[in-house]
């Protein structure tokens, strides 16, 4: 029983994997049909790459800093039981992974390809795992000073704050360096508009996600005795909170209706096993009116020029679902407690502070020795041909 035991956890974990992997192609095609098309190729290519280049750096560096773990037995110890560590390393990859993948958003059709790829290895197999290794294995006695002081450690049981947050301040750090596009904000103050390119692939890649999310939430239980029901539903909640109030906020624009179910998952993340259904209903709420308010403030009065919103999508949404980690999943809101609310906005802060901090350190060491973006030219010609010499759809036929 104890084997069935164990290899059920390995199928359950990587089943997880599996669906959170398969949400890289939601990142994707999320990118795809947001930017320009003339960037789609780009998109497409430094998903699946960003994707390799963080696997290896997890695999041999970042693993090891947040977990003390390492590969390097031979094959026979690391298939002990049933190979269950390597399918856990396999489910935190995916996660680690989805750091560029928010990033490669933001920093759309203007960002150098190699630069980038040498970003990613830097921020996974560094960054990220330093803050993981904080909250999800307890090191350097962050997690011990919060229960001491406050009660209770950091709850985050899926990655509001780990992953999203995260992921979406490294973002804005590396948005703000880069600039805006070429031609995007005149002098006199008008905004030229990039409408997406495909309301269909961006709707794909949503869905994508949305699907994906559910792996990324339920399985962090990462165990089936671990597995609960109040996860999946309180994910479900918080979806169909952030899809309505992407509409309503978002005066019915698909765009913003197809990220809110986003915002609301980013959100509901830290307290999906926590809170009361009704209360991650909330939450999801909140997160797609933010998400819609606060992309309008950047883009059009702050003249941040993040293509996909991956700043108020994550980085904002994945810090108010930390922070509502400590309010609706408290018993006196229906919740299962267990959290306060001083410790929740303190790991929240921290990881906005190593995100940002990590992620000025990182592409401010690139830009100084290696530049960040296409030259002007290129950046007109389009990443695609400038890149990868083809575009999504050839005008003509080869000649010869």
């Amino acid at each position: 029983m104890e084997q069935f035991k164990t290899s059920s956890d390995v199928l359950f974990v990587l089943l997880g994997a599996i669906m959170v992997l398969a949400m890289h192609a939601g990142f994707a095609f999320l990118e795809v049909g947001t930017v320009r098309k003339k960037n789609q190729v780009n998109a497409l290519v430094k998903i699946l790459v960003d994707f390799s280049v963080s696997t290896l750096a997890y695999f041999f560096i970042g693993y090891t800093v947040a977990y003390g773990i390492d590969f390097f037995d031979s094959a026979a110890v690391l298939n002990e039981r049933s190979g269950y560590d390597l399918v856990k390393f396999f489910f935190l990859l995916t996660f680690a992974a989805a750091i560029p993948a928010i990033i490669s958003g933001g920093i759309a059709e203007r960002a150098r390809f190699y630069p980038q790829l040498a970003a990613t290895a830097l921020l996974v197999g560094l960054v990220y795992p330093f803050f993981e290794g904080m909250i999800w294995n307890s090191n350097f006695g962050f997690q011990a000073w919060l229960e001491a002081s406050f009660g209770a450690t950091f709850h985050d049981f899926a990655g509001s704050v780990v992953v999203h947050a995260v992921g979406g301040w490294v973002a804005l750090a590396a948005v703000l360096l880069l600039g805006p596009r070429h031609g995007r904000y005149s002098k006199n103050g008008a905004i030229a508009a990039h409408p997406p390119s495909s309301i269909p692939f961006l709707a794909l890649g949503a869905w994508i996600l949305t699907v994906g999310w559910f792996g990324f939430n339920v399985m962090s239980a990462q165990t089936v005795e671990g597995i609960s029901g109040l996860v999946a539903v309180n994910s479900l909640m918080a979806m169909v909170g952030g899809t309505l109030a992407g509409l309503v906020f978002g005066k019915n624009d698909p765009g913003f209706v197809h990220n809110g179910p986003l915002a609301g998952l980013v959100a509901v993340c830290a307290g999906s096993d926590l809170m009361h259904p009704g209360g991650a209903l909330v939450v999801g709420l909140i997160a797609g009116a933010l998400f819609v308010l606060m992309f309008t403030l950047t883009q059009n009065r702050w003249k941040i020029d993040d293509v996909l919103g991956v700043w108020p999508l994550h980085g904002l949404c994945g810090a108010w679902g930390g922070i509502a980690a400590g309010i609706f999943g408290l018993e006196a809101f229906g919740g299962m407690g267990g959290v306060t609310f001083m410790s929740q906005l303190l790991g929240t802060l921290a990881g906005v502070g190593v995100a940002f901090v990590g992620g000025f350190l990182v592409y401010g060491v690139l830009k100084a020795a290696v530049g960040l973006r296409l030259d002007q030219e290129q950046e007109f010609e389009g990443a695609d041909l400038t890149i990868h010499k083809i575009t999504a759809t050839p005008e003509r036929e080869a000649s010869w």
